[in-house]
């Protein structure tokens, strides 16, 4: 599936109630599921972490639909190079936030 269909198919799912529930919300659910994937890493529990990436991802999209942002778009930031140094592979210094 391409990220464009992902992302349609995500707002067609869950849009109305992501709507309902608000940015904010929506963020936090972001950030708990982002919990639950530690949870798994920590676990070293191969089926979890796959389903809790899953969630995180779904979660993302539904953030990115609220706030009208085309991920396909904005992940072209990352177009075969690093962002910053323009490299492939980056040659950064370790600690480097985009």
């Amino acid at each position: 599936m391409e990220i464009r269909e992902f992302q349609k198919m995500m707002d067609e799912l869950y849009g109305s109630r992501d709507r309902k529930r608000g940015v904010e919300k929506t963020f936090l659910w972001v950030i708990e599921e982002m919990g639950e994937l530690v949870r798994g890493i920590r676990k070293k529990n191969r089926k979890e972490i796959e389903n809790e990436f899953a969630d995180v991802v779904a979660w993302i999209f539904s953030l990115a639909n609220l706030l009208e942002v085309d991920i396909e778009k904005a992940i072209a930031k990352y177009d075969g190079k690093c962002p910053k140094c323009e490299k492939s592979p980056c040659t950064c210094e370790d600690g480097w936030k985009s």
